[in-house]
């Protein structure tokens, strides 16, 4: 079986016709997933629509090589990890597959890059090695071909100026950062900004105190003088991203998918409106695995988008013992 061609997803039939394809394939070629599935049981011939598919927990990506194929990587992402635990690694064979994707996903969104002048302000990812999402931010600061395109460490002046001065040119600007940097800079400077998306990736654990979204947000809005503030929500372990472009709602690109799992009952659903465990299927990732149980909250709304609500706390994982083998 080939990679998904990301133009073949159109609509709901497609995409769920297409994921039980890829749940065969890698069920037949994960041995971590498919002891996965075998451990609970699953019938595979009996899985007909994708609420029957197992989700692996992410935790998997921490201890094991989660691999649908024999070819070897040749990039492996890495998580940030926090104090005493191990990080996740994503294994990636074929880089190609994620470029598509986000660059694919970004224009779906957001238009052509080329349009963009990309800023980006992400400190903690640089600090480290392995990141996806410095990988994704450099390849389109390259795809925009803008001259003043670029990433920013601690030389905040410079990016403030280049910031305000771009903006009053009525460049359009893509500022995307860190929390934590962003509330930095909006308790530093006083902006107001008209042709800038101001995108913030999450991240404050360690750096700051811990604010909801709703006054964070209210924070950045005021000190860049903008309206809404844009977020992005991947992980290591996937090859896609969403994107909420206000408000805290986030909607997926058309071969991705959120579900909402109880959290009482981790092969249970819940409907539209009520929170749980974030499920995702992410069919980029073809080489590793597409059926994947966050650590996430959140809540499907009736328009297909969500919301992420918070994490789970350790005590609070239900049917831990599905979750390691």
């Amino acid at each position: 079986m080939d990679p998904i061609r990301f133009s073949d997803i159109n609509d709901s039939q497609e995409f769920s016709s297409k994921a039980l394809e890829v749940f065969n394939y890698q069920y037949r070629n994960n041995k971590v997933y498919q002891d996965f599935c075998d451990f609970l049981g699953v019938a595979v011939s009996k899985v007909k629509c994708i609420e029957n598919i197992p989700f692996l927990p992410i935790e998997f990506f921490r201890t094991k090589q989660v691999l649908s194929t024999t070819k070897t990587a040749s990039i492996v992402f890495s998580s940030s990890g926090t104090t005493g635990s191990r990080p996740s690694k994503h294994h990636v064979p074929e880089i190609s597959l994620y470029e598509q994707s986000f660059r694919k996903g970004f224009e779906l969104f957001y238009g052509n890059v080329k349009e963009y002048c990309i800023l980006a302000l992400l400190p903690s990812y640089l600090e480290r090695e392995g990141s996806s999402l410095v990988y994704m931010v450099n390849d389109l600061i390259q795809q925009s071909d803008h001259p003043e395109s670029g990433f920013y460490l601690e030389n905040r002046d410079v990016l403030a100026e280049r910031l305000a001065r771009l903006d009053n040119q009525g460049v359009k600007v893509l500022l995307i950062g860190v929390s934590f940097a962003l509330l930095d800079m909006a308790e530093t400077y006083s902006f107001q900004l008209r042709n800038t998306v101001i995108m913030e990736t999450g991240g404050m654990k360690g750096r700051r105190k811990e604010l909801i979204r709703e006054e964070l947000h209210k924070k950045i809005k005021s000190g860049f003088g903008v309206n809404t503030v844009h977020s992005e929500y991947g992980m290591t372990e996937l090859l896609s991203q969403a994107y909420s472009k206000g408000n805290g709602i986030f909607y997926t690109p058309p071969w991705m998918k959120v579900l909402v799992r109880d959290t009482e009952d981790p092969l249970s659903w819940h409907p539209e409106g009520r929170s749980g465990g974030i499920n995702i299927i992410d069919l980029a990732n073809f080489y590793s695995c597409s059926f994947l149980a966050t650590q996430d909250l959140g809540k499907i709304r009736e328009d297909g988008g969500f919301e992420i609500l918070g994490r789970f706390d350790h005590a609070d994982v239900r049917g831990c013992n599905l979750m390691v083998l």
